[in-house]
């Protein structure tokens, strides 16, 4: 038995889930093989949604069931630093609760330039809502509990054999391009030869669901979606899971703690929560981990590519691992749906290897080198941190402000939301100037092609992007500038482009051209005062025909 797709996505976590979904937005039939069945549940790996990732779920119709699962709606999203679980906090950084997250005004976790805040949500809840969104899609085919054993391509298309993990029967399927979403050991990436270079090892870290019922009792300050603890004896981080019962404990081992076992792991718990032994645990599942710098020195192989930990690996905070894989996906979906459809040229699908390897390269050190400084802040934790005199008072606030500015820019991250840019692309119409450079925590809002389309309100109330098509948006904000001839040159292409008129009084101050053309991913792809004389050139460069 054969089966016919267009795409076939290898993997349905969140990043292959999301792929699907938004791949299936833009018209185009997928099957997504996973090789867990549809009742496994998902391992508590990553923790939040950042603000980007927010917005393309804005977008696709699923940010508004994500906002209402998680922690429980009144739960402090809040980053506490403390000498242990149990005992006296050192800062906290204020991240509002899902019920106050749209109204929030105050700390430095508010006032997000985007209809979309961020989500602290983990996985466990995240993934089952993007699997009934697809599941409810007519265009996406899910195949569970099925394993792809080998891939191969030619001039016509590309061929993958597939096994039902329980009764070993095997299918083919043929598609037109194969997407490998399969995770840090991802056969994919192997079939096409890519290979990871980087750091190996950052950071080991043994760590450990578990189950405590009690353990939100036990706190002597208000409870915390992440509390890290920072003692003499043993560092580490509890994350939140149901904010009830559930939670994940971090133990971040030492440079000459060589092995996951070098360390008793119900001792460092433990030593985490800063309980004794009369306190009580289930562990529901040892998860223990490496902090990683590993990029893959290439994306893609003709019709088949990576995206997310099949193509990057790194210290997975505040979840930008699987943040940086859904920005992947979103910039092959758009450039492959745009070819699969027809209005996309050859060349278009060379652009995602083109703009997301620099940007991931990039990234991943911004992550590495905040993983080094965390690493030197653990092991700078005074001796006398837990003494009850005002040397050790003093101790205390010293390490929670130097705990705060350091991460802080994690956990607040808008440079990496909306920082990045993508420069020289073959698919963006540059002007000569550069764009903004960005960090971890800071960005400046541009209009630089390259750049993150800069987001506004309409004076209507209503978000610019709820308000721009599906396709390119063409931002004009001048009524008088002549655009006839650029949707003519569009039409002619067939690239689908929206006109969207907008006073300019209404407009961000990044906004300092009067046309704007932004991609279906949201980033400039040109801009200027006036039509180019040559629009048809503008368009066939846009559209990867050049």
């Amino acid at each position: 038995m054969t089966i016919e797709t267009p795409v076939l996505i290898v993997g349905g976590g969140p990043i292959g889930l999301t792929l699907a979904l938004d791949l299936a937005w833009r018209g185009i039939d997928v099957t997504v093989a996973e090789t867990r069945s549809e009742a496994e549940p998902p391992p508590p790996k990553c923790n939040h949604v950042a603000a980007r990732s927010m917005e393309i779920f804005r977008r696709l119709g699923v940010a508004e069931s994500l906002r209402n699962a998680g922690l429980p709606a009144d739960y402090a999203n809040d980053v506490s630093y403390r000498t242990a679980f149990a005992s006296k906090e050192l800062t906290r950084i204020p991240i509002p609760c899902r019920e106050d997250r749209y109204t929030a005004t105050e700390g430095p976790d508010a006032n997000w330039p985007t209809p979309e805040p961020p989500h602290r949500i983990n996985q466990t809840f995240l993934e089952p809502i993007l699997f009934a969104h697809a599941k409810a899609s007519p265009r996406i085919t899910l195949l569970n509990e099925t394993a792809i054993m080998e891939i191969s391509q030619d001039d016509d298309g590309a061929l993958a054999t597939a096994r039902h993990v329980g009764s070993g029967a095997e299918q083919q399927i043929r598609c037109q391009c194969i997407i490998g979403c399969d995770g840090g050991g991802s056969m994919v990436r192997k079939s096409i030869g890519a290979k990871f270079e980087g750091d190996a090892v950052i950071q080991r870290v043994q760590s450990t669901y578990i189950r405590a019922p009690d353990l939100i009792n036990r706190q002597e300050t208000a409870p915390a979606w992440a509390t890290f603890s920072l003692n003499p004896r043993r560092s580490g981080n509890v994350y939140a899971i149901d904010g009830v019962e559930r939670w994940v404990v971090h133990n971040y081992l030492k440079p000459d703690e060589a092995d996951f076992e070098s360390v008793d792991r119900d001792w460092a718990i433990r030593a985490i929560l800063g309980v004794g032994d009369d306190f009580t645990y289930d562990v529901i599942a040892p998860m223990d981990w490496y902090g990683r710098r590993l990029v893959a020195d290439k994306f893609r192989d003709r019709r088949v590519y990576i995206c997310g930990d099949a193509a990057h690996i790194w210290v997975p905070y505040a979840g930008y691992g699987m943040n940086a894989g859904i920005a992947d996906a979103m910039n092959l979906s758009w450039t492959l749906a745009a070819y699969l459809n027809g209005w996309g040229g050859a060349g278009i699908l060379d652009a995602y290897e083109q703009e997301r390897l620099p940007i991931t390269q990039q990234v991943s050190h911004f992550v590495m080198d905040h993983a080094h400084a965390m690493a030197g802040q653990r092991g700078g934790v005074p001796a006398n941190i837990e003494d009850d005199d005002a040397a050790g008072e003093s101790a205390r606030q010293s390490l929670g402000q130097k705990a705060y500015d350091l991460n802080v820019q994690q956990y607040c991250a808008a440079g990496l939301n909306f920082g990045y840019f993508y420069e020289n692309s073959l698919i963006i119409e540059g002007d000569g100037e550069t764009a903004p450079g960005y960090s971890m925590a800071d960005f400046t809002a541009s209009t630089v092609p390259g750049c993150r389309t800069p987001h506004f309100w309409l004076e209507d109330g209503q978000s610019l992007y709820d308000a721009m098509g599906p396709e390119f948006t063409l931002l004009r904000f001048d009524p008088n500038v002549e655009v006839d001839s650029i949707l003519n040159a569009a039409k002619q292409a067939g690239v689908p482009i929206q006109l969207l008129d907008i006073p300019a009084i209404q407009a961000d101050p990044a906004y300092k051209h009067a046309l704007t053309l932004s991609r279906p991913d949201q980033h400039i792809a040109w801009r200027g005062d006036k039509v180019p004389n040559d629009p048809a050139s503008l368009i066939q460069r846009i559209r990867g025909a050049v």
